[in-house]
């Protein structure tokens, strides 16, 4: 398909809530691979990438925690339709980066481990238990249907907020 522009905030569709998948289609699948093809060509850490982040207001993430060196193993490459967290516990915190905030980091507090339901690219129901990176990975992606940054969630601009350093 195509590399597409990532959005970059304060862009205001990074804030809109995404309406549901209805009906998983060719349009569905485009805006997947488009996101895969993006990812792909993204920083070679990339390891989560939603579909507001390149212009399409729909409910699909692609989440690859695989791809990071840091943080190895997870479910590889998932391709998630209309996902939602339906359980969580413990907490942890992490430094998140976004391909839409790319000058800055943030200490973010987030669910240990989740569990996220979802629909494949062929309509299948799926359902996937993460913890650490991973569940920081598919909340940090979930959150983008729902207008949410990791801006949003910083606790202390002063202490937990980080500007990337020059490369």
């Amino acid at each position: 398909m195509a590399i597409r522009p990532v959005i970059l905030y304060p862009d205001p569709r990074l804030k809109v809530v995404c309406p549901a998948v209805e009906a998983i289609d060719d349009a569905t699948r485009a805006v997947a691979q488009n996101l895969l093809d993006t990812m792909d060509a993204g920083p070679p850490r990339t390891v989560g990438i939603a579909a507001p982040q390149i212009g399409a207001s729909t409910r699909v993430v692609l989440v690859d925690t695989s791809r990071s060196p840091k943080h190895p193993g997870g479910h590889g490459l998932l391709a998630l339709v209309n996902p939602r967290v339906i359980a969580s516990e413990g907490d942890q915190f992490f430094r998140e980066g976004c391909l839409s905030i790319p000058d800055y980091t943030a200490n973010i507090r987030r669910r240990r481990s989740v569990t996220v339901e979802a629909l494949t690219l062929d309509g299948e129901a799926m359902r996937v238990d993460a913890e650490g990176f991973e569940a920081v990975v598919l909340q940090h992606e979930i959150d983008h249907l729902d207008g949410i940054l990791f801006l949003d969630r910083v606790s202390n601009v002063k202490t937990d907020l980080f500007q990337r350093k020059v490369r």
